[in-house]
């Protein structure tokens, strides 16, 4: 699949997602396989450029290339401020985030809630798109509630607008995560439009990654709550579309390898104190379905030291490896 002037290593793609796609994942997501991976948002406003946080999230050092970063906003010229802000600061490609449902975006009328008024999402593509020499892409979601969805119009004006490639989560902003992801409505925007659609919602497996390519017609799918705790699913789906078999599961030591290496990178990027708050969900994840977890992982919570939480990690695999365990999914979850 190509973006612009980037062509990707494979149809593979990283969603967005907040507080979860920064720096450390997306690398980690993009050596186990992953043909591209978008940041997660970056708020438009201008005032927020002095933030720590801002400054984190503008760092690729080391990165594999193409960068994306995902902006949101409502209002068109802060939104090509934030363009030209992330393009200086290394980004690659730039990503509108028109998809996110969450109460707090949909309030002050971006994210998913720009879909509403199709006269604005036109003004601000054009504007973005004019404002940087990287190409635009576009995340939405197939409509504001099931009686307007307009994902197929949004398409058109964005592909009018010289948006490079679109992707869409199969589910209305009133769905959120509820229900079952609408590939008929994807389906439809593949055949609306010219430019490259990428297929977002429900991906949890190799079978589900092929189906949805076939059943739809896409350029690419984009894969994200499957892949926390389990960045070797793009290797996994990667192999059974090229050869139509199962890569064997990684074993329990490999896991810890990833694992260990992983919150390494986590301390080093948000240094100790919060890299230690950070690197708790990430093993929670990692940890999910295997013998103790539970336990492992209310005791993992409490520990203030990165010492500590290291120690834990390693004492609980062990306890894997003594007891012969491995991992095992179905549909994208931790048997």
């Amino acid at each position: 699949m190509q973006i612009g002037p980037y062509l990707l290593k494979n149809n593979l793609i990283v969603a967005p997602m907040a507080g979860v796609t920064d720096r450390p994942f997306r690398m980690l997501c993009k050596r186990l396989g992953a043909g591209m991976a978008v940041s997660e948002m970056v708020a438009s406003n201008s005032l927020l450029y002095g933030s720590e946080k801002t400054r984190r999230r503008a760092n690729h050092e080391g990165e594999a290339d193409p960068i994306s970063v995902q902006i949101v906003g409502a209002d068109p010229k802060m939104l090509a401020q934030a363009a030209r802000y992330n393009v200086d600061h290394g980004a690659q490609i730039i990503d509108i985030n028109m998809g996110c449902p969450a109460k707090k975006i949909c309030n002050v009328m971006a994210g998913s809630a720009l879909m509403q008024n199709e006269k604005l999402v036109a003004e601000i593509l054009q504007t973005v798109v004019a404002a940087v020499d990287v190409p635009i892409t576009l995340k939405i979601r197939t409509g504001w509630d099931k009686s307007n969805r307009n994902a197929a119009n949004i398409a058109r004006i964005a592909e009018d607008s010289g948006i490079q490639a679109l992707a869409i989560h199969g589910r209305t902003r009133a769905c959120a995560y509820t229900g079952d992801a609408e590939y008929d409505t994807i389906r439809a925007v593949k055949a609306a439009v010219n430019i490259p659609i990428i297929a977002n919602g429900d991906i949890t497996s190799p079978e589900k990654a092929k189906f949805v390519l076939e059943n739809t017609g896409v350029d690419a799918v984009m894969i994200g709550r499957a892949a926390q705790g389990r960045p070797w699913i793009f290797r996994e789906i990667s192999h059974f579309l090229a050869t139509g078999t199962y890569l064997q599961a990684p074993q329990v030591a490999e896991i810890q390898q990833i694992l260990i290496s992983h919150v390494h990178e986590l301390y080093q990027f948000y240094g100790e104190q919060s890299g230690l708050r950070v690197a708790r969900k990430h093993i929670s994840w990692y940890t999910k379905g295997l013998v103790g977890s539970a336990h492992f992982r209310h005791h993992m919570n409490q520990l203030e030291s990165i010492t500590e939480q290291l120690q834990a990690v390693n004492d609980f695999f062990e306890r894997q490896v003594q007891a012969g365990e491995s991992l095992q999914y179905v549909e994208g979850l931790a048997a």
